[in-house]
């Protein structure tokens, strides 16, 4: 048996990645960093491009491709720190008209009674009356809380949120060693000394290991893989971002780095339903049954 990309699913992952580097560039990011706000026109670019409807059968208008290759999409996002309530959106897509092709922006209320992008959702999927905004720590992510949450988390759900966190984990990864290969001190690439050299390899073993998980429970689709890849997918994400930033030193936290912002949205997905928790118990109750 053979764990490797198909050259479809190879061309499906560059793709999304071009399309996100053309449409979501640094200036972009910048932007929405600044001014919060929905890029309407990328979204829609998104739903031509199949992005929502990647899991919807062709009968029914989609591109009829499975959880593999959604997991392939939203890690680019992830890796592109795209703003929004994709996957609330995604998973509307057949159910909500006009979420399959951009036309409408899908919100949900999770299983902790939170709410991502909800002044900005044509439809809100889940009880929301009597929201209350919140002061978010990623700025890219506004947030409402309503008095009770919503039902658990969906495994879909997680899965995507694991693949988004890949995404990141895998990013900075990359602005580590970049970075780690340019910067200097006492005459010398600080990826030369050995602490910073321990801190780049760790990374990298957290982030291929958590991919491999979330390929495969992408794969097997079975909820308790999915709970483990969850797991390790927010420990590579949030570890990952952490260890970038003492790479970068204090201009990991200055606004003319991407860095710090790949932590605060690592931070917030890793809170998303919480699903540490409803992880942590799943697997729990699988290894005493």
């Amino acid at each position: 048996m053979k764990f490797q990309l198909t050259e479809d699913q190879q061309a499906l992952r560059d793709g999304v990645r071009q399309l996100l580097a053309r449409r979501f560039d640094a200036e972009a990011l910048r932007a929405a960093v600044d001014a919060p706000a929905l890029d309407r026109g990328l979204w829609r670019a998104l739903g031509e491009a199949g992005f929502f409807a990647l899991r919807l059968p062709e009968a029914d208008g989609g591109v009829g491709l499975g959880l593999p290759e959604a997991v392939l999409a939203f890690e680019e996002t992830g890796r592109a720190l795209l703003p929004g309530p994709l996957i609330a959106t995604h998973l509307a897509a057949g159910e909500v008209a006009g979420a399959a092709d951009g036309e409408t922006v899908v919100a949900a209320v999770d299983g902790s009674g939170l709410v991502e992008w909800l002044a900005e959702a044509d439809v809100v999927r889940g009880d929301a009356a009597g929201a209350v905004p919140l002061r978010s720590v990623d700025p890219l992510t506004p947030l409402h809380r309503v008095g009770e949450g919503g039902a658990a988390v969906d495994p879909v759900a997680a899965l995507l949120t694991a693949a988004e966190q890949v995404g990141t984990a895998g990013r900075v990864c990359e602005l580590a060693v970049q970075h780690a290969r340019t910067r200097e001190q006492f005459g010398r690439p600080i990826g030369a000394f050995q602490a910073v050299k321990h801190l780049c390899a760790g990374m990298l073993v957290r982030t291929e290991v958590a991919r491999a998980a979330v390929y495969a429970a992408a794969v097997t689709a079975d909820r308790t893989d999915i709970a483990a890849a969850r797991l390790l997918a927010d420990e590579a994400a949030v570890r990952g971002a952490r260890d970038c930033l003492q790479v970068h030193g204090g201009m990991g936290f200055t606004w003319e780095s991407e860095v710090h912002l790949h932590l605060k949205r690592a931070w917030l997905r890793a809170r998303r339903g919480g699903a540490s928790t409803e992880s942590e118990e799943l697997l729990a109750a699988d290894l005493v049954a």
